[in-house]
């Protein structure tokens, strides 16, 4: 190893990182590869390795550095654990990349061009990260161009695992370009990088004008969501229960004056039990009454099964009468956050943040029913797994609502990513998306994936707008992930190929 090759794969986690929000630079993402590329020439597979890994080390201890932040904050944990928290974890998910420049190397000795193997490794791994252990999607590559509206639209065929694709194949396209080469192949190089990208923007364009003309005659309903910015560390202390119920009254009473069809409070909004019949629950029915309007907010729950209560994290809808016509409890729990997985094997572990006590996973991903409208409900890390809102789309739900509490995230890039996954949402499953957080950032989102009303973070105001409701199907929400499940495919049989070819000295 040299210190030219030791900074390339350093500058290609910079970039990586640039390509993310908050910073957003996703032009970034075009280019970020090529440095650890110019770093895996001539280098074997155990160098390749190490090279990937400190590119990956880099990339995912810049995208997460905010878990420090949450478990300082609301883990009590000191500065020196949180970092080694945060950086095992950015360890770990740097195995991937560290696999991803060893698949290279070994490829590339036995004949496969980087064209050719680069977006297939890469798109495999990430579905594979995105997967097991309960899985990981955060930081997939794909998630750069949220707001590239053109681009993004390959999405309902694809998935996001399909833009990762594209930025891959791009990358390694250009440097095999500024590596050189036959002029002859330099041409047919640089001709498939344009034709790919005229033909995803062309696509992107026709998808566009498509899904507006149906738009056009879609119908809409008013929402209005409420960002009540609580103070995290205070939301769970019942002193501050009447003050945080007086604050969304507040709120809400003001839309209601206006023609809202319903109203949308966060996830946990209400910091307390609302199936318990007391003065706070009255205090919330009594207020649904007065406006008569519908409403959707958080607040958790539990059931008595054998003499053990069981902790749920819930979304309520109250009609405009005050009563209760659904509820939705999170399937996919946060771990280390609202449980401890495998805690017979972890008992000295506890979980990162504060709250009840360990949550129970809901049964089922369950529609709830509005005014006759279906609504998939996503309680905060939900969103960022496509197969619950595929799930959805696939039982016929007409708009999706995403509630959240990034209060814990205080003012790092975290809040900003998280957003930046929910129009991949929207795109895939050509539903609209409205999200409700507590601090922000809080949205109404189009079926296009464009953002059509937002607020800033750490705000006390309220969203609100229409939503249209469109029910097109999509091919991403009929077959899912096909095309990151082909690609994977793909590269099994082409590791299996390779096992059978003879390899070239460097």
């Amino acid at each position: 190893m040299n210190k030219l090759t030791l900074s390339s794969a350093l500058v290609s986690g910079a970039l990586l990182v640039a390509a993310f929000p908050k910073w957003g630079e996703s032009y970034m993402a075009w280019v970020a590869l090529i440095p650890l590329f110019f770093a895996l020439e001539n280098t074997r597979e155990n160098e390749a390795f190490l090279f990937g890994f400190i590119t990956g080390t880099v990339f995912n201890t810049g995208l997460l550095y905010w878990i420090t932040h949450v478990t300082i904050h609301y883990g009590n944990l000191s500065v020196f654990v949180s970092v080694a928290v945060m950086l095992l974890f950015s360890l770990y998910l740097a195995i991937y990349l560290g696999f991803f420049a060893v698949g290279i190397v070994f490829l590339r000795r036995r004949g496969c061009p980087l064209w050719i193997s680069g977006p297939l490794l890469w798109t495999s791994l990430e579905y594979i990260k995105s997967h097991v252990f309960t899985g990981f999607p955060w930081g997939n590559l794909g998630y750069v161009l949220h707001d590239q509206i053109p681009l993004i639209q390959l999405a309902d065929i694809t998935g996001v695992y399909g833009l990762s694709f594209i930025l891959v194949l791009m990358n390694c396209l250009l440097f095999e370009l500024l590596k050189g080469g036959p002029r002859k192949q330099a041409v047919l190089k640089a001709l498939g990088g344009v034709l790919l990208m005229t033909s995803v923007v062309s696509y992107g364009a026709w998808r566009i004008n498509y899904v507006e003309r149906h738009l056009h005659k879609a119908d809409s309903l008013n929402l209005a969501i409420v960002q009540g910015n609580i103070d995290q560390s205070i939301k769970w202390d019942p002193e501050y229960q009447r003050e945080t119920i007086a604050v969304y009254k507040e709120l809400s009473e003001k839309v209601a004056k206006g023609d809202v069809d319903c109203i949308i409070w966060p996830e946990t909004a209400m910091p307390f039990y609302f199936q318990d019949i007391d003065e706070n629950h009255r205090a919330i029915v009594g207020m649904v009454r007065e406006t008569g309007t519908p409403l959707l907010f958080g607040s958790p729950s539990y059931r008595i099964k054998k003499g053990k209560r069981y902790l749920m994290n819930s979304a309520w809808l109250l009609d405009g009468e005050g009563a209760v016509v659904g509820r939705y409890d999170k399937v996919h729990l946060v771990p280390f956050g609202e449980y401890v997985p495998l805690r017979k094997i972890l008992f000295f572990v506890d979980k990162l943040v504060e709250g009840f006590a360990d949550f129970t996973p809901g049964e089922s991903i369950v529609p709830l029913k509005l005014n006759g409208l279906a609504v998939g409900v996503l309680i905060c890390y939900e969103s960022i797994f496509p197969e619950i809102s595929r799930n959805y789309a696939r039982n016929g739900v007409d708009f999706l609502v995403n509630i959240t509490n990034d209060g814990w995230y205080g003012r790092t890039s975290a809040p900003y990513q998280h957003l930046s996954m929910v129009p991949l949402r929207a795109v895939e499953n050509r539903r609209s998306v409205a999200r409700a957080a507590n601090t922000g950032i809080s949205a109404l989102i189009d079926p296009l994936g464009r953002i059509t009303a937002e607020s800033s973070l750490f705000e006390r105001t309220t969203v609100s707008g229409r939503l249209m409701v469109l029910d097109l199907e999509t091919f991403y929400a009929l077959y899912g992930d096909l095309f990151a499940l082909t690609c994977l495919s793909a590269t099994g049989i082409m590791l299996i190929l390779s096992l059978f070819t003879r390899r070239k000295a460097l």
